[in-house]
């Protein structure tokens, strides 16, 4: 069913399809002793504490015009932190006509979306490898609306609220509302990609794959950084403080790891 900004469906009541998107980033990084990657650690522990995360999650909230009712907020010892955030519908003279588009979301200063009652939830997991160099930050943060509009319009500023070298990204629609006549629609929005609520700049850098299953209304994408500099994932150095052989043999584990967590699977390492 194809609708335009101009359109819309005149329903059986409350519009109740369920729109969730999963975020998913990664940060990697280098450390040659264990002091170095503890150190790392603390110093993500700290960027992305959970009062940071918070703010994050308030931003999310604004573009998308929800009022926050609860906020529970943790910060984990030793390290990790969790944010829970349950909205509801803010007050609108009218729907967006942004709901039907198929583009990126505003940044802050331009906040034209609202939701549903749903929630925001963020989880970060700082780790390192127990033998080699390793370390990585992933963060998982979890948009669900109920209603008209689609989370994917905040999609743009998440994006930018983190550093990600890799970046996986699902939605999907789940239910079904009808119109008066008791007809069901199972989406009320065209989408046919993620990457179609991504600014044409931030594409240009990544690799982009999609996973999708129209039929079912799922959508996947997940990107990796396309440019690489070395200096980008050492922690307290640059490589210049390096042997080549030495920067060598640290990039080619780096873009392993990156390949692993890109392809989602072990690679054995030649």
């Amino acid at each position: 069913m194809k609708l335009t900004s101009e359109q819309r469906v005149t329903l059986h009541g409350f519009n109740n399809l369920t729109k969730s998107l999963s975020f998913n980033m990664y940060d990697i990084c280098f450390t040659k002793s264990k002091e170095e990657r503890e150190a790392y650690i603390a110093y993500i522990d700290q960027q992305y504490n959970a009062d940071r995360l918070t703010a994050i999650l308030r931003t999310v909230a604004d573009i998308i015009g929800a009022y926050v009712l609860n906020i529970a907020k943790q910060d984990y010892d030793p390290q990790g932190a969790s944010v829970t955030m349950l909205v509801s519908e803010g007050p609108i003279d009218k729907a967006p006509n942004e709901s039907f588009e198929e583009s990126p979301g505003p940044l802050p200063e331009a906040v034209v979306m609202h939701l549903n009652t749903s929630h925001i939830t963020v989880h970060t997991y700082p780790e390192y490898h127990p033998d080699e160099g390793i370390s990585t930050f992933r963060a998982d943060i979890d948009v669900s609306t109920c209603g008209e509009i689609s989370p994917l319009k905040a999609l743009h500023y998440l994006i930018r609220s983190f550093d990600s070298d890799i970046m996986t990204m699902d939605y999907r629609v789940r239910g079904f509302t009808r119109d008066i006549s008791g007809y069901k629609l199972f989406i009320d929005h065209e989408i046919s990609s993620i990457q179609n609520y991504i600014p044409d700049e931030i594409k240009d850098m990544y690799q982009m794959i999609d996973v999708n299953v129209y039929q079912e209304n799922i959508f996947h994408t997940k990107c990796k950084l396309r440019q690489f500099d070395l200096n980008n994932y050492l922690f307290g150095y640059t490589k210049d403080t390096l042997s080549p052989e030495e920067q060598l043999e640290i990039e080619k584990s780096v873009k392993w790891e990156m390949d692993e967590i890109f392809y989602g699977k072990n690679m054995v390492f030649a």
